[in-house]
């Protein structure tokens, strides 16, 4: 007899004591059949709790046998306790588990029944029907004999309950005895499989069948002599449903998958509308709608064409498929989990598993009844998910793809004339053709509405008491509402509009551990170390201007402003507080003068991008240091170097304790050469701007375009990004830089470093290979600034270097820094990215609040 176990779920076996259960599964395991682990034995729990398997008391007297009866049932009760405890685990983890246990009380199978639903997976039952002489001669032979009234009152039982059992709901029941020879077939997860060479995920496709082609070609799939797509690597593609309803040729779509996934070229899971048509097909009660009804027309159409009997054997096939269709798949390779796919949505806990409640929830999302036009109301079931599992699905139409919380929407909308997008895997791209038309000839369009409320102003209210944003890199970040308030005023008060107000640069920490090179503070030998220590090969040292760090945004023309973001412009300039860099008449002036150079450099046409977003710092340091400049460094300046002066002077003729007096001369001629130091610093960059054809912009991060981030590129890549952008505009200027790869390399760095800080120039930032840097499996630090000896005297004072001072100094904790360096720069890559993709005004705005809201926290030292 064969018995078919399922990858996963609650196998019962009943029967009475001695019925040949545990024979039976150590045969099995021997034979590598089923796995030890697998078995979940009440006679062994009760030995691992109360240290033997069988208590008798037959032999003993009343009160004995009395005492023994209770403790065995106690002990019964807190085995199977324990059982159902680990059995729930096994079920969390989506294992199989074999139950040896009589199991011939209806209670007791119902709670497993209950289990098995509780996790959406199946419970199978097998039944060993083994005659009662058999039994009873198998007990007299057993050490601790059961006894012939305990073994005849289960055979009772079990002939009576084994006409319930079928009823009882199991995905299958198996009856066997114990003289059958016994095979068992193990299935593997039906929602499982392999990527092979590649799989392409495809959106909604919604009867657009020729966009659906030009994709496919697109893609690389070429039509055999039988008319099937098939890639020349072995690739194969994958539709997340809905490939019917609303479009033009549902009808040849459904059958050009039916094909394709018999013969094992494509897949296709369930989804909203597909579960309609196959209902209707199976001649359910179902009121065809919203575009389900031009599949009935393709129909009848087809039935005038071919005749009733083609079309009703069409019927057929179509509605096998499409009842068929798994809820979801889960793509592995090398056996792992690498992505999921489902139509409208899926909780952590669903996946790799299938039930009604599964299949619902993967068909329709997360709803929430049904808003005034009688549509339902989705609910953002992505922002559940924890696993590191990617999740590609549709169902929600936007006009790009949508990346959030480590999920993506491919439905981009072919239908109503957007586009029918592929997600290419391992590759992670994205490849898309442009729908034809409009096809569904419905007035809220839905693409049309995301464009009308994509840039609402937020809900303001939605971040008074604190939030947390949901980043790739970092996952979640919490924002209290302490320090959110002051970042809300700002916002309301003195930034940059909003829409224009996409990216706040985060801050950057220097290293961990201060140096230990006698008299520095800072040295590039820790920042090496530090990259180092985190597997990083290669490293980018790159010069630091010493300007005020600036956000240009530009666009190629006012209707790519207004098209992105609403407003009427050439783009924005801001600081890294949000606030206009220069007044409105140099703003307009400079960006006229950018967007020109840049247009006839080519450069928006070269990169078919609409807009530029770049991170820079704009030099001279004075232009938005003014006030800072004169309160806190010309005025101390001037007054040091005055009074120093008259100190030495006046030591110089005094005629007190000479060797005393030499001792306090010497540390004043210090003194004031420390403060000679602190002024030629300041005002080495500082110089007057007499028009803005003075200033130099100096941008090391070409952040995004129209459509696209460039997290993904290697810092080189920015920096020649630098060199052509240098060469387009006077205004910009160029980064020197070096690439570390080896010992030599750092060595000609610290060299660099020294040669180019000895007059007082800031210094340089070490950075990873890469924009984002993973070591040990965390984000590290995706830069260091390393600053020279002489500038960090304006930093912490002109006196820093004094021994006593510098040994303070060397005890600092940059450990808050770093930590708020990294959420800020998590927060900064989910925002662009939001940006890019085109998401509403208040996804992006949650994660620039943000940043500004960490910069409000007092707790970290603005020195650092």
């Amino acid at each position: 007899m064969n018995i078919s176990l399922p990858h996963a779920g609650i196998v019962l076996l009943i029967g009475p004591s001695n019925s040949g259960k545990s024979t039976l599964l150590q045969t099995k395991i021997d034979q590598g059949e089923i796995k030890q682990s697998e078995v979940i034995s009440s006679d062994a729990f009760r030995l691992l709790v109360n240290d033997e398997e069988f208590m008798e008391w037959r032999d003993l007297s009343k009160d004995e046998a009395l005492y023994a009866k209770e403790l065995y049932q106690r002990v019964s009760q807190e085995a199977f306790a324990m059982m159902e405890a680990l059995i729930e685990t096994r079920c969390r983890l989506n294992k199989l588990s074999i139950i040896d246990a009589t199991n011939l009380h209806p209670d007791d199978r119902k709670r497993y029944a209950g289990i098995a639903r509780k996790h959406h997976l199946p419970i199978t039952a097998i039944l060993l029907d083994t005659e009662e002489f058999v039994l009873l001669n198998r007990d007299e032979a057993r050490k601790h004999p059961r006894g012939k009234r305990r073994v005849r009152q289960q055979y009772q039982t079990f002939k009576r309950e084994k006409r319930f059992v079928k009823k009882e709901g199991y995905k299958a029941v198996y009856t066997i005895n114990t003289t059958e020879e016994i095979h068992v077939h193990r299935h593997p997860n039906p929602l499982e499989i392999d990527i092979g060479q590649g799989i392409d995920v495809i959106g909604d496709i919604h009867g657009c069948f020729e966009e659906m082609i030009a994709l496919l070609e697109k893609l690389g799939y070429e039509k055999n002599e039988q008319h099937f797509y098939v890639h020349p690597e072995g690739r194969r593609f994958l539709s997340l449903g809905d490939i019917m309803s609303r479009g033009p040729m549902s009808l040849e779509t459904m059958l050009f998958f039916c094909r394709h996934v018999k013969e094992g070229f494509a897949y296709m899971i369930d989804s909203n509308h597909g579960w309609k048509i196959a209902r209707w097909l199976d001649k359910r009660k179902v009121t065809l709608s919203h575009g389900d009804e031009r599949v009935k027309e393709e129909l009848d159409l087809f039935e005038v064409q071919n005749g009733k009997e083609q079309t009703e054997e069409i019927k057929n096939d179509l509605k096998e498929f499409l009842l068929k269709a798994p809820s979801h798949y889960v793509l592995t390779r090398n056996g792992s989990p690498v992505l999921v796919c489902t139509h409208a949505g899926i909780k952590d806990e669903f996946i790799g598993r299938q039930s009604p409640a599964v299949q619902d929830f993967c068909r329709y999302g997360d709803t929430d009844g049904f808003d005034e036009k009688g549509k339902p109301v989705r609910k953002d079931w992505f922002t559940g998910h924890k696993h590191q599992t990617l999740i590609v699905w549709g169902h929600d139409p936007k006009p790009r793809s949508l990346v959030i919380n480590n999920t993506i929407n491919i439905d981009q909308g072919v239908v109503f004339g957007g586009e029918l997008t592929a997600f290419r895997y391992p590759e992670k791209e994205y490849v898309s053709v442009q729908a034809k038309e409009d096809y569904s000839g419905v007035l809220d369009n839905p693409l049309t509405e995301w464009e009308k409320t994509r840039l609402n102003l937020p809900n303001i209210g939605a971040f008074l008491n604190g939030y947390s944003v949901l980043t790739k890199e970092l996952g979640e970040v919490q924002v209290a509402e302490s320090i959110v308030k002051p970042a809300i005023d700002a916002v309301s008060h003195i930034t940059v509009p909003i829409e224009q107000l996409v990216y706040i640069p985060p801050t950057m920490s220097p290293t961990p551990e201060t140096s230990s090179e006698a008299g520095f503070l800072e040295h590039p030998a820790e920042a090496f170390r530090y990259y180092r220590d985190h597997g990083i090969p290669t490293m980018i040292a790159e010069k630091k201007h010493m300007g005020s760090r600036a956000v240009l945004l530009l666009f190629k023309d006012c209707e790519s402003s207004k098209k992105h973001i609403g407003i009427d412009s050439l783009g924005v300039i801001y600081t890294r507080s949000g606030r206009h860099f220069f007044s409105r008449e140099q703003e307009t002036e400079l960006l006229a003068k950018l967007c020109a150079d840049l247009t006839k450099g080519g450069y928006f046409k070269k990169y078919e991008t609409d807009f530029v977003l770049m991170d820079a710092e704009i030099m001279p340091w004075n232009l938005k240091a003014k006030e800072l400049i004169s309160s806190q460094y010309a005025h101390v300046a001037e007054n040091a170097v005055l009074d120093r002066t008259a100190l030495v002077e006046k030591l110089g003729t005094s005629h007190g304790n000479q060797e005393q007096v030499q001792e306090w001369l010497r540390e004043y001629e210090q003194r004031l050469e420390n403060a000679h130091t602190f002024k030629q610093v300041f005002q080495k960059y500082c110089w007057d701007v007499q028009t803005m054809d003075d200033i130099q912009i100096a941008p090391f991060h070409i952040l995004a375009h129209s459509g696209k981030a460039f997290f993904d590129q290697p810092h080189t890549w920015h920096m020649e990004m630098n060199r052509l952008l240098a060469g387009m505009s006077d205004y910009f200027i160029e980064t020197d830089y070096k690439v570390i790869t080896n010992e030599d390399d750092e060595k000609e760095v610290i060299k660099w470093w020294e040669e180019m800080t000895k007059d007082g120039h800031e210094g340089i930032v070490i950075k990873p290979e890469f924009f984002v840097a993973h070591g040990k499996g965390k984000l590290i630090q995706p830069a260091i600034k390393v600053r020279g000896q002489k500038y960090l005297h304006i930093i912490y004072g002109m006196d820093y270097l004094e021994p006593q001072n510098l040994e303070r100094l060397k005890k600092r904790n940059t450990g808050k820094k770093q930590k708020m360096a990294l959420k800020e720069f998590a927060l900064g890559i989910e925002g662009i990215e939001r940006f890019v993709n085109k998401e509403s005004i208040e996804r992006i705005h949650e994660c620039t609040l943000a940043v500004l809201a960490l910069e409000s926290d007092p707790v970290i030292d603005p020195r650092l």
